[in-house]
């Protein structure tokens, strides 16, 4: 062999054997990516696995099963929805008759939901099935042919305290609104402050701070406000404190020294108005065209809106003012007060003279009748047959703090107020 075949053979075996340590290196690579690979495949089936364990509703897994949603429609009951969702009639009979067993199937109501469970294959027959009474309350029923079992189910309710401060910008309602708070809350606080706020002055400004309760359920889903615990009112530079506690097992709400913020007389008839003309001894007339006295606030409303008598009272007076007023009531409500409420579209059914009325009662709608350019309600005010201006009428406090109560309703009103000034 010459010197330079030689060489070619080593060359060549030097070839060789790098091009296999290249190759072993990319096979050594491959194989423990392949495990690596195979590792984080095993431990994504366990964590699906256990997410499945998970993956369910109303104490249904949801595994191998197709689901759909439905509202009960009018006049259709439990047998028929349950037909319709593919049971025989025989099978629905069956799984009505356990539904009724623990709830009354003829409290079932037009417009609320209900699930069903499907089995994933061409078959398709019905599992399971859910008619959801309430946001915490459900019953359940388990179909096989004609065997059912059914189950009245509740979810468990958490309670959380939320303690807020709202700025408002243009009315009660938008604040709650942009504070995402749940609607309730305008509305309570509407009706807590209906004595000490005149919520048709609100100003660009005023705020409030609320200690309230709030429920829950799968601790994300809100069902609603419990109570408003307490609050602070601040418009026109004045603070209106609401302590909500149980006088002698009747819960009212309190300002600071134990008075209760329920007054003689609502603040006004309606809710959710304008002022659009004020108490005046000379104002133009709109349509007479010349200045008279106008011993009223005019609230200017959509036609139909309820009016509610501002306080307990007696209808001593419903007709028709052929002098402008239109259809009119007057309540009297004690020897000093009388309240006038004229305009009104039509009155409350059953309302008539003689008749006993409650504070908040309903007794007409807002309407245009007589001399009105527009729907709006003229309400006015007697005080020993003499017209004031509602708007500054002041009325006592009503069911004070007893004495019993007192010290206690002192030390609690002083720690939801210390809570309440945190903000």
């Amino acid at each position: 062999m010459t010197i330079k075949q030689w060489t070619s053979r080593v060359i060549i075996g030097i070839i060789i054997l790098f091009g296999a340590v290249i190759i072993c290196g990319y096979l050594l690579r491959d194989s423990a990516e392949v495990e690596v690979v195979e590792e984080e495949t095993i431990a994504d089936a366990s964590k699906f696995s256990a997410e499945m364990e998970r993956d369910q509703i109303y104490g249904i897994y949801l595994d191998s099963l197709d689901i759909e949603q439905g509202v009960v429609k009018r006049r259709q009951n439990i047998t028929k929805i349950l037909s319709n969702l593919g049971l025989q009639y025989s099978e629905a009979i069956s799984a009505a008759n356990a539904i009724n067993e623990v709830y009354d199937i003829r409290f079932i109501k037009a417009g609320n939901r209900y699930m069903s469970f499907f089995s994933a294959d061409s078959l398709k027959r019905l599992k399971h099935f859910v008619y959801i009474v309430s946001a915490s309350e459900y019953v359940r029923c388990d179909i096989d042919g004609r065997n059912a079992k059914a189950e009245l189910c509740k979810q468990d309710i958490i309670i959380k305290e939320r303690l807020k401060e709202v700025e408002i910008q243009s009315s009660l309602w938008n604040a709650v609104k942009d504070a995402n708070m749940p609607y309730e809350i305008a509305l309570q606080l509407s009706e807590i402050y209906a004595w000490t706020v005149d919520f048709f002055g609100i100003e660009k400004g005023d705020k409030f701070r609320i200690l309230y309760t709030e429920e829950f359920v799968d601790d994300t889903t809100s069902i609603g406000v419990r109570d408003i615990k307490g609050a602070i009112f601040e418009s026109k530079g004045v603070s209106s404190y609401a302590f909500l506690f149980d006088n002698d097992s009747t819960q009212s709400y309190f300002d600071l020294q134990g008075n209760s913020l329920r007054k003689a007389f609502l603040k006004a008839p309606l809710r959710y108005s304008r002022i659009s003309s004020r108490f005046s001894g000379s104002r133009m007339h709109p349509i007479l065209k010349k200045r008279r006295a106008h011993y009223g606030v005019d609230y200017a409303a959509p036609s139909g809106t309820p009016v509610q008598s501002i306080g307990d009272g007696t209808v001593i007076e419903k007709g028709f003012d052929k002098k402008g007023g239109g259809n009119y009531v007057k309540v009297r409500h004690n020897s000093v007060y009388t309240s006038v409420y004229m305009h009104l579209r039509g009155f409350a059914k059953g309302l008539k003279r003689g008749a006993r009325i409650n504070q908040g009662e309903l007794i007409g709608y807002v309407g245009k009748t007589g001399l009105a350019t527009g729907p709006h309600l003229d309400f006015r005010v007697y005080m020993n047959g003499k017209p004031i201006d509602p708007l500054k009428m002041e009325a006592p406090s009503v069911e004070p703090v007893s004495n019993d109560n007192f010290d206690r309703y002192i030390q609690y009103s002083d720690s939801l107020k210390t809570i309440l000034e945190r903000l």
